[in-house]
């Protein structure tokens, strides 16, 4: 029961950060600390990825009518949506960077820089970098303003910046991704709902080949604490969602810029004063 209740905390926690940009992986990092699951390495590594699915399926949920590339109701027009296809073809070139690098040198990147320190200086740095993109955005009118308005070369740029995300944990895969969007001229609104469109495909990806790696030999207890992490992940993305949609039409991303950096600092105090006088 007491392992439930921790892939429900888990759960509520990526549902959270998985879609404001705050990075996800930092709070983990932080939450292992404190509610660490009685579960192997491995699985703990696969599980924190495809508990992702859970937040994702939020997104397919939540913006079905923009993302299905049919229609069934002829009386409204052509059976494939041309608008929509062109969206995906674009996001696909937008996962082009990530994938690539993800495939040929996750485990380097994950050796490298899966640390609390780089976790802790890519929080600190893109919450400066919001603070500064936000500044410099203010009062200039936004260049594109909706998902038709993004060219195959505005997704490719958007995805150099996914791959920024992809090699440093800490960064934020949807803070990356908006700091680049909004850099080049995106509305908030537009940025967003590219980010969380752009995350379907990386997202899957990503929790296939985690689970490719780590086999499908569950126990029972596994399975059960992955299903409760993705229901739960997808509970909260669907609230969490609607929230950033609402507050974004109002407010900046600055918030989240002051939050990074105050979360950077305690990641670094955590874990270079803290944590080794408990040890």
């Amino acid at each position: 029961m007491i392992e439930i209740l921790k892939a429900i905390v888990f759960g509520i926690v990526e549902g959270i950060t998985e879609w404001l940009p705050i990075s996800s992986t930092g709070h983990m990092i932080l939450l292992d600390e404190f509610v660490a699951l009685d579960v192997s390495p491995e699985f703990l590594e696969m599980f924190l990825v495809v508990i992702q699915l859970g937040a994702i399926m939020a997104v397919v949920v939540l913006f079905w009518n923009k993302i299905f590339p049919f229609n069934f109701n002829r009386q409204k027009g052509p059976f494939l949506v041309k608008e929509t296809w062109i969206m995906w073809f674009k996001i696909l070139v937008a996962c082009i960077p990530a994938a690539i690098i993800g495939i040929l040198f996750d485990d380097i990147f994950n050796e490298l820089f899966y640390n609390y320190l780089t976790v802790a200086l890519a929080l600190i740095v893109f919450g400066i970098l919001f603070l500064i993109v936000e500044n410099a955005n203010k009062n200039k009118r936004t260049k594109i303003n909706s998902l038709g308005e993004i060219t195959y070369t505005t997704a490719m740029l958007i995805g150099v910046f996914q791959l920024i995300a992809a090699i440093f944990p800490g960064t934020s895969r949807s803070g990356a991704t908006i700091v680049g969007a909004l850099m080049i001229g995106v509305s908030r609104t537009v940025a967003a709902e590219f980010t969380f469109f752009l995350a379907i495909p990386v997202m899957f990806g990503a929790s296939l080949l985690k689970i490719v790696k780590y086999g499908f030999a569950f126990s029972g207890n596994e399975l059960v604490l992955l299903a409760v992490g993705m229901i739960v992940a997808f509970v909260v993305s669907v609230i969490v969602i609607r929230f950033l949609m609402d507050f974004i039409k109002k407010h900046d991303f600055k918030v989240f810029g002051y939050y990074r950096i105050l979360l950077g600092i305690i990641v670094l105090i955590y874990f270079y004063l803290i944590a080794p006088g408990l040890s």
